[in-house]
């Protein structure tokens, strides 16, 4: 049976006597208006882990002023539903004041991480991130927390936060899961105009196509520029960032990628910011 837990106490309570059963359990943090991406997530959780905490929660503190805080979807109803009929252990949906606590002074930041890329886009977003991952670690203490590649900066703040702060957790990066026509699917999708939405695949569209000419041996500026260039050529398309940084580390790359590197897009279509990624592979030095 599934438990729905509001507050801290509650959850504290239930993973202390999956604890005491000698549950591994893992813990899928999201922001509700769940699609089959989140499903994937958790169906990842599930076969892993002997117990599974779902969070349910619309941070505000990783919203910018005039972001979409106020419009983001939401149906907890419809979210604890599919949880439900997932296997789900747990749920915990706290209100906000249960997290964000009046007179809370303390927040976690990870510089180098945070402030490039998406992170010049939208000033504070990840610390707003950093900080309610590690309260939500404090609250289930889960021996291993899972997180969609889709948003890769993220994983890579949260990986270099776990390691930084020795929380012990596992965190573990679960592929882009992805509609019939590419789009990555996120919960931003259902707010696209129609138009929009047709449009949206040209972001995949660029990136499988970087990821070819990055086998064929394309220097990041070039790749850069016609990833840009690609989708932009869709005149609803908004191109708002667009890099290419080491796999691994985020560190910037000049010349021709020798390790793995990944692609990161940003892009808005009307007032819906989209992101995306592809992990590209340099020449095979084998290949003739």
């Amino acid at each position: 049976m599934m438990r729905l837990c509001r507050t801290r106490e509650e959850m504290r309570l239930a993973v202390k006597g999956w604890r005491a059963e000698g549950a591994f359990i893992g813990l899928v943090p999201t922001m509700g208006a769940l699609h089959d991406g989140h499903m994937e997530i958790v169906r990842r959780a599930r076969a892993g882990c002997e117990r599974v905490v779902v969070s349910v929660f619309v941070n505000p503190t990783q919203f910018g002023p005039g972001e979409d805080f106020a419009v983001y979807p939401r149906d907890p109803d419809r979210d604890l539903a599919m949880l439900n009929a997932a296997g789900v252990d747990g749920v915990f949906l706290p209100e906000v004041a249960e997290i964000h606590r009046p007179g809370a002074e303390t927040v976690v930041e990870v510089p180098r991480l945070s402030r490039m890329l998406m992170g010049r886009l939208r000033p504070g977003h990840f610390r707003g991130v950093a900080t309610v991952v590690a309260k939500l670690f404090n609250i289930v203490r889960p021996d291993r927390a899972y997180f969609g590649e889709k948003d890769y900066q993220q994983l890579a703040v949260i990986r270099r936060m776990v390691e930084d702060l020795d929380f012990g957790i596992e965190i573990a990066g679960v592929p882009t899961i992805r509609e019939p026509d590419g789009l990555a699917m996120s919960s931003r999708n259902a707010r696209l105009a129609p138009e929009d939405r047709a449009a949206a695949p040209v972001i995949h569209r660029a990136l499988a196509e970087a990821a070819r000419h990055a086998r064929a041996g394309w220097t990041v500026a070039r790749l850069r520029a016609w990833v840009r260039d690609s989708i932009a050529s869709n005149p609803r398309a908004d191109v708002r960032a667009v890099d290419i940084r080491d796999a691994a580390t985020l560190a910037p790359i000049r010349g021709a990628p020798s390790a793995p590197a990944v692609v990161l897009v940003a892009v808005r279509f009307g007032d819906v910011l989209l992101i995306d990624q592809q992990v590209i592979d340099p020449p095979d030095p084998e290949s003739p």
